[in-house]
């Protein structure tokens, strides 16, 4: 009885690891550049670009890559908004996207002033 059991157990883990969605979130840094990633399976709900400490007028965009190719331009130049938490001075940009990625594909953000600073995060299942 107790081995039928356990099979049932690992036959219902085995499934679950096996139909667990894809997880679009994560995040990336390249130097002071910093993206966040928020959304679940492929789709992407939100990105959120950083750079370290405060520079007035600093903007960023957000572009989609494949391997080290670049695909197109997701969201376009955007100032962004200075900000500070427990003594840490950063600037902040969010898009809301609301899209699905192919599978293995990155989302980059780069700040103006920061060239060949690229932060990207992954979108995989």
């Amino acid at each position: 009885m107790k081995k039928i059991m356990y099979g049932c157990v690992a036959a219902l883990v085995l499934t679950a690891v096996a139909h667990s969605p894809a997880h679009a979130s994560g995040t990336g840094q390249d130097g002071p550049v910093g993206i966040g990633v928020i959304g679940s399976g492929l789709r992407v709900d939100e990105v959120r670009a950083t750079l370290d400490g405060w520079e007035d007028g600093a903007k960023a965009r957000v572009s989609l890559w494949k391997g080290r190719v670049y695909q197109y331009q997701v969201r376009g130049w955007k100032y962004m908004s200075a900000g500070e938490a427990r003594g840490v001075k950063y600037e902040l940009a969010k898009w809301k996207i609301d899209k699905r990625f192919p599978h293995n594909s990155k989302l980059c953000v780069e700040v103006s002033g920061y060239d060949g600073r690229l932060a990207c995060a992954k979108i995989h299942r």
